[in-house]
């Protein structure tokens, strides 16, 4: 809670937020950082660039008023007064539906059947608005003629992050023990369950981890940013490796992401790797689903803008029918709107997992690890499936 109120002050110092290339980025990693010295560890910085999305103006209005708009990711910016027109296929998403469309009309389509990135394909600028509202609309266009303006004024810079990395002196480096958690926040609020809590609770979990006498694997915990604009610093620190050090892949025994831990509404949520759940719409990586089966947790979360159900309610208290967090990206996704209950069961179930790995990871991949000479066991690795013990 500490960190969380570091982090939230932090915010309240730098416009409210803690986004990346922002100051209160900045500062969030400076706290970070100097808490880590203090512990004892060296930090680095690894730098990257990221093109900055922005809305500067977002307007739509008709005779009856103004309509509340989002405008899409990247729609460039534009002005347009013109005629709302519907395309003769309503989602817009095959060229066929765009057949007769008149010149120059402001079109309005309705969401479903393909992603909103093919939608705007066909017309930009693009802005999206309540279904209700588009139903207004439509009911207007079916008694004449509506006239809109249309105005959209976005930028698109480049800007430079970074992740802030820190790694244990004792253990083996051929078998490496990995947390991580997003240190920045969107640019609406200041982040303190998305992701302060992730990153105060493995932050914590490096200081305590510090004091421990010995170590079997080396554990090395990654604050990524830029991840609210697409998970860019993880996507950097993968890339990188496989470009200049593949073979340093190989040395990561395994990965646990701490994304939201402390939601006000929340469940106690394990990342489901061998699919008992869900199917996953990827191939899980292998060692995913040993990580899951053999330790507590190959990454926890406490739920973001999903509907709690009567049996998570049933499971872990709250309120049925409601988000997780119904702060989530918001201003209000600060210290006042956190549980502590949450973050105290997901900060030791991140500890356990954590010091359970640092000695042992034979349950994810068979490594046996002989103590504070960084060596392999002496008896090698486990035997596998197909060779058995004798």
């Amino acid at each position: 809670m500490d960190h969380l109120e570091a982090f939230q002050g932090i915010a309240d110092a730098h416009d409210g937020n803690r986004a990346a290339g922002t100051s209160g980025y900045e500062a969030s990693a400076d706290y970070v950082e100097s808490t880590l010295a203090a512990a004892g560890y060296e930090t680095q910085r690894q730098h990257f660039s990221f093109e900055l999305f922005r809305v500067l103006i977002g307007e739509l209005s008709t005779g009856a008023g103004a309509v509340s708009t989002i405008v899409m990711e990247y729609s460039p910016s534009g002005t347009v007064t013109a005629p709302l027109a519907a395309p003769a296929g309503a989602q817009g998403c095959a060229a066929e539906d765009w057949e007769g469309f008149p010149d120059g009309s402001i079109a309005l389509i309705s969401r479903g059947n393909c992603a909103f990135s093919a939608k705007s394909l066909n017309a930009v600028p693009t802005t999206g608005i309540s279904q209700a509202a588009g139903q207004a609309l439509l009911t207007a266009m079916a008694s004449g003629t509506v006239e809109a303006d249309l105005v959209i004024e976005t930028s698109l810079e480049e800007v430079e992050t970074f992740n802030v990395l820190a790694e244990t002196a004792q253990g083996r480096t051929d078998n490496v023990v990995m947390l991580g958690a997003h240190l920045d926040s969107v640019e609406d609020g200041p982040g303190i369950n998305d992701n302060g809590s992730g990153s105060a609770a493995i932050l914590e979990t490096a200081v305590q981890l510090a004091g421990v006498n010995k170590l079997n694997n080396q554990v090395r915990f990654a604050w990524w940013g830029a991840e609210e604009h697409g998970l860019l610093g993880s996507w950097h620190y993968v890339e990188d490796l496989y470009a200049n050090d593949a073979e340093e892949l190989d040395d990561i025994a395994t990965y646990l992401n701490f994304d939201m831990v402390a939601s006000p509404n929340y469940v106690i949520g394990v990342y489901d790797a061998d699919e008992s759940t869900y199917e996953a719409p990827v191939q899980v990586p292998e060692g995913s689903a040993a990580t899951e089966d053999g330790i507590p947790a190959s990454g926890l979360f406490t739920g973001a803008d999903g509907t709690k159900t009567p049996e998570e309610v049933a499971l872990f208290g709250g309120t049925e029918g409601i988000t997780y967090d119904p702060n989530y990206h918001a201003p209000a996704d600060d210290i006042d709107n956190v549980s502590m209950e949450a973050l105290e069961i997901m900060s030791k179930a991140i500890a356990h997992a954590t010091l359970s790995l640092a000695q042992d990871t034979s349950a994810v991949n068979g490594e046996r690890s002989a103590g504070k000479s960084g060596k392999p066991h002496p008896q090698g690795p486990l035997p596998t499936k197909e060779q058995p013990a004798a």
